[in-house]
């Protein structure tokens, strides 16, 4: 047990470096959090889908196809 002080030390130190918060410091409750992240994977597939039908002429790498 000659590191036993050390390892307590590193321990604080860490703890210290951590937020205090379980939720990620952004003060949201759960439900909130969940409209948050609902909207936002809407837009991304609201994006994604206006990509696909916009870009018909373009193959897989996002070049366009020359056939």
């Amino acid at each position: 047990m000659t590191r036993g002080s050390q390892r307590e030390r590193d321990r604080e130190r860490a703890a210290a470096r951590k937020p205090n918060s379980k939720n990620g410091g952004d003060g949201l409750t759960p439900e909130q959090r969940r409209e948050r992240d609902k909207k936002a994977l809407e837009e991304k597939n609201a994006k994604k889908a206006a990509q696909a039908s916009g870009s018909t002429s373009t193959d897989a790498k996002g070049k366009d196809a020359k056939k």
